[in-house]
């Protein structure tokens, strides 16, 4: 297929267009940033400057390709407006990313049972209503004709395709610490996310662009753990002493509201069953912590 990415120079979309080129498919990116162009042309991916403002160019995009797959942004309406009327009627895939912070309790650091499933989402907060309301608008397309499904995706883990691109989570906790010289999260460090390795979600989405029924909603999971173990582990890595606690105030300040709050600080348990019933996908990394002992590049520390 042609395939048209945004978000291509970025941590998810460059890995998902990298991974489509390998399986065969012909893959135009959206990026931003001129200065990124050499490196996904060494991935076999064709650069299209622009950013999700450019309506004009999303729908020209989107109507030359077989499929769409915006991972970009999970917040920008404008550009899911665009990419759904660029389809509407053409019966192709799109695919929209979006994350689980959706059903985040911003506890904290405190840990919580509630586990969410795919046919029994809860109200969002007012916090993440407006990201729910583009995930609706896009299950919603396949009532005008447009193969959508949403992909919602949780804490993710692994070396990305794109130099230079971060996945959100862990690359805080390792900088924070390498700033600081101490490994902290949030509060106590007991909230717990669901978890997926980078080359999995990328699978995921090959997947899912042949074979998803429209309109359907996937959590994207392959394990889950506390941050209190995920720092634990990073901190063993890093050659540093056992994690600490931090006051949520104190992670606002370094990380922001929404990332301390909802991206470090809350619980996300997810079970993700549609992928692996309707899709047939078989995760091959369960561990996050496995992963930050066994695989994951070494983190220098500035000396002090």
């Amino acid at each position: 297929m042609k395939v048209f990415v945004t978000g291509a120079g970025g941590f998810i979309g460059g890995s998902i267009a990298a991974h489509l080129v390998r399986a065969g498919h012909t893959v135009r990116g959206l990026v931003r940033r001129p200065e990124q162009f050499a490196d996904l042309e060494k991935l076999g991916i064709t650069p299209v400057q622009g950013d999700l403002a450019d309506r004009a160019t999303l729908m020209a995009e989107a109507r030359a390709a077989d499929a769409v797959i915006n991972a970009a942004s999970s917040d920008h309406r404008g550009a899911v407006e665009a990419l759904i009327d660029a389809l509407e009627g053409s019966g192709k895939p799109l695919l929209h990313t979006s994350g689980s912070s959706i059903v985040g309790d911003a506890s904290g650091g405190e840990a919580t049972t509630q586990i969410y499933r795919e046919d029994a989402l809860p109200e969002p907060t007012a916090d993440k209503a407006p990201r729910v309301a583009i995930d609706n608008l896009v299950l919603a397309a396949a009532s005008r004709g447009v193969k959508s499904a949403v992909l919602c995706n949780t804490l993710i883990y692994g070396v990305g395709a794109v130099p230079g691109a971060a996945s959100v989570q862990l690359p805080r906790l390792i900088r924070q610490a390498q700033k600081s010289g101490v490994m902290r999260h949030v509060g106590r460090g007991l909230n717990i996310w669901s978890n997926v390795h980078v080359d999995d979600v990328a699978e995921l989405y090959r997947l899912a662009l042949d074979n998803t029924p429209a309109g359907t909603f996937y959590f994207v999971e392959s394990g889950e753990a506390n941050f209190l173990d995920m720092t634990t582990a990073l901190a063993e890595v890093m050659g540093l002493g056992a994690p600490q606690d931090w006051p949520l105030e104190a992670a606002i300040e370094e990380w922001g509201y929404e990332m301390a709050s909802y991206g470090l600080g809350s619980n996300s348990r997810v079970r993700g069953e549609r992928a692996r019933t309707l899709l047939g996908w078989q995760p091959q990394r369960t561990s996050v912590t496995d992963w930050i002992r066994n695989e994951m590049p070494k983190a220098p520390i500035a000396q002090k």
